[in-house]
Parts: C-alpha cells; sequence; structure tokens
C-alpha cells in the first residue's frame, strides 16, 4: 500500500460534523409505491409557541434535502466506493439499455491507460457507460408520451410535495387548521400566476403529463444512476444551482 492508499484508507469516511451539519433537524425519507423508491426530505423542528401567546406545540416542517447519503448518520460511507448506484435498477428494468465494453472517448480511454493516474481512481467504481439499445430512446420525455410513469416520476412527485400532506394532518389533529393557515398553505401565489396552472398536490400523473408537453425536464442521464430525480419546470419549486468551491482550471469573478 503506498502513501496515497494509507492516506484514502484513513480518511475514507466522513466525519461526524459532516454527516449532521444542521441544528435542529433531521434527515427523513418519504416512501414511494416500492420499496427502493425512497424520497429523502429534511425535518425542521419548530420551537412551542410562547406561553404568553396560547403556548402551542408546532409540528415540524420539511423542505428538500439534496445532500444525498452523506448527511444520512445510518449511512456507511466510504468515498473510495463513490456514491450508491440509487437509479440502477429502474434503468436495468425498462431494458433499452445495453452496456458498452469500455470507454468510448479516445481522450477517455487515454486518461484510462495512464498508470501515472491509477493514485487518483476510485477503487470501487468498476462501472461500464451505457447507450440506449438501436431504435430505443431513454428520455424521460418519451416514457411521458408513451404513458408512462417511471420510478423517476413518482420520485419527484414525492419530492416537490415536501410531505405538504402530513403537515396539514398534523395541523387538523391539533386543531389549528383555520382558514388562515389554509390559504398560507395553498400553493398559488395571490398575484399574477402569468400561465402556471399548479395544482394543490403534485401527482406522478402530474408530473408525466408536464414532460410530455415538453414544460418540464427530469435531467438524469443513464450514465449517472447515483443522481437522485429532481424536476425543473414552470409549475414546480424553484431550483437554484450554485457552484461552491475551486475550479483546477482558474478562479475569477467571470
Amino acid at each position: 500500500m503506498n502513501a496515497t492508499e494509507k492516506f484514502l484508507a484513513a480518511n475514507a469516511h466522513v466525519d461526524e460534523a459532516a454527516v449532521q451539519p444542521l441544528p435542529n433537524s433531521r434527515k427523513v425519507y418519504i416512501a414511494g409505491s416500492r420499496p427502493d423508491i425512497q424520497v429523502p426530505m429534511r425535518e425542521i423542528s419548530q420551537a412551542d409557541t410562547d406561553t404568553a401567546f396560547g403556548g402551542e406545540k408546532n409540528p415540524p416542517v420539511y423542505v428538500y434535502d439534496c445532500s444525498g447519503p452523506y448527511s444520512d448518520p445510518a449511512a456507511k460511507i466510504d468515498i473510495r466506493s463513490g456514491l450508491p448506484a440509487l437509479r440502477a435498477q429502474w434503468i436495468a428494468e425498462r431494458g433499452d439499455t445495453e452496456e458498452l465494453p469500455g470507454l468510448s472517448s479516445e481522450f477517455g480511454r487515454k486518461r484510462a491507460d495512464d498508470a501515472e493516474l491509477d493514485e487518483l481512481r476510485f477503487p470501487g467504481l468498476h462501472r461500464k457507460p451505457l447507450r440506449a439499445k438501436a431504435g430505443k430512446n431513454v428520455s424521460q420525455m418519451h416514457y411521458a408520451r408513451q404513458g408512462i410513469i417511471t420510478p423517476e416520476m413518482e420520485y419527484v412527485a414525492i419530492r416537490e410535495n415536501n410531505n405538504r400532506r402530513a403537515y396539514i394532518e398534523s395541523l387538523r389533529s391539533t386543531g389549528k387548521m383555520g382558514e388562515k393557515m389554509a390559504a398560507l398553505l395553498c400553493r398559488q401565489h395571490p398575484g399574477q400566476n402569468f400561465g402556471a396552472s399548479i395544482p394543490e398536490e403534485i401527482t406522478p400523473e402530474f408530473v408525466r403529463s408536464e414532460i410530455a408537453r415538453g414544460r418540464a425536464i427530469i435531467p438524469n442521464n443513464i450514465n449517472h444512476p447515483e443522481s437522485e430525480p429532481m424536476i425543473i419546470g414552470r409549475n414546480f419549486l424553484v431550483k437554484i444551482n450554485a457552484n461552491i468551491g475551486n475550479s483546477a482550471l482558474g478562479s475569477s469573478i467571470q
């Protein structure tokens, strides 16, 4: 074992501070229609209302959790193995992809054969690239236009709702679900909707129909089965793409 391998072996696990980075909250999973659809969310606890204002218990609220398995205290993390292939079974069972014998890019093959780069590789990753079989289309839009609701579509439907139904039920059970609260929980903005058409609850069928119409996308490449499904479209929650860190190529305000 060389020096690099020894270093990786000693530092292959994520520390406690990285696993539990946010106070007064915890990572939870909402189950879908099949055992392998487990949608992560962050459950944020709320302080009780002060006794001067009624002393009520307040239910937790739920928000998107895009931190991946690294913030799951139950996950066993080994950075040498890469992220778990969350969608591998979903892709395989559709039967429309095939495995390539190796990298199709000449640049990629040269890098793979460069022994000087061996110490930079992830030894636990041996995944071969996939491509669509001849005459097949592996896009979520194609499935949507065939009337197929994929696990990815169900996943994002659950994610977009942020466990809203459970939150409303908790308010009703405590007698706090009044007209004012109902209005605050309504998804539609009270002003100009600019053509948006957002239902009270996002369903897998609504997700499918929006993708089929070309009004939304799920950017999930078949060669990135570790990626958690997320939808982008006018009738869904706003997404902000941020690149936080440094670049090996350059660093400037431009």
